[in-house]
């Protein structure tokens, strides 16, 4: 069998059609006309209720745009204290010191929250403690450095939750905090 013969250099030619202006024109113009079409006929009933054409309620198009907006659900889980609240407020942790906040829950009770302190991070630990424990246990779940965190918790236990926020810089730092969920506020111990 022979072995073909390789000179070191490669030559490719590719062929390829070039579309004349018109063809351009002309698909464009299509894609102009279809997605009018379906702005029409579609789109406008659905999304805003109107309906030029009549097509949009004969396919029960227009139903759509009368929908009522989803609302949050606020059903208390079981064994809940059955409070679903939302709260904001403003804590300062002093330079060089540290405070918590606390909020009481049931186990499965479901809290969202979010905070932020500006530009300025802090160290803290979110966590909880289960109620009528001496021991001085506590369950972490988060411990970090930042200046923003949200997210959920489902209570592991029943007890007081909630965050130490240390501020380690040399000026005062406020955290804008908001909750919502079945809790009772305890603040700041």
């Amino acid at each position: 069998m022979t072995q073909p013969e390789h000179t070191g250099s490669a030559q490719h030619e590719l062929e390829h059609t070039v579309q004349p202006t018109r063809t351009l024109i002309k698909a464009s113009a299509f894609a102009v006309v279809f997605g009018a079409i379906v702005l029409t006929i579609a789109i406008l009933p659905a999304e805003y209720g109107i309906d030029p054409t009549g097509v949009g309620a004969a396919l029960g198009l227009t139903k759509l745009a009368n929908a009522a907006p989803i609302k949050p659900v606020q059903q208390a889980a079981v064994g809940s204290s059955g409070k679903f609240q939302m709260h904001s407020t403003e804590i300062t942790v002093p330079a060089g010191e540290g405070l918590e906040y606390k909020f009481s829950a049931l186990k499965g009770d479901v809290i969202l929250y979010a905070w932020q302190s500006g530009n300025s991070e802090l160290f803290f630990d979110f966590h909880g403690e289960p109620k009528g424990d001496t021991t001085g246990y506590f369950q972490s779940y988060t411990v970090s450095t930042s200046n923003k965190v949200r997210g959920s918790l489902t209570a592991p236990f029943e007890g007081s939750h909630g965050w130490y926020w240390e501020n380690k810089g040399s000026v005062p730092v406020t955290v804008s905090l908001k909750i919502q969920g079945n809790y009772e506020i305890i603040g700041i111990k």
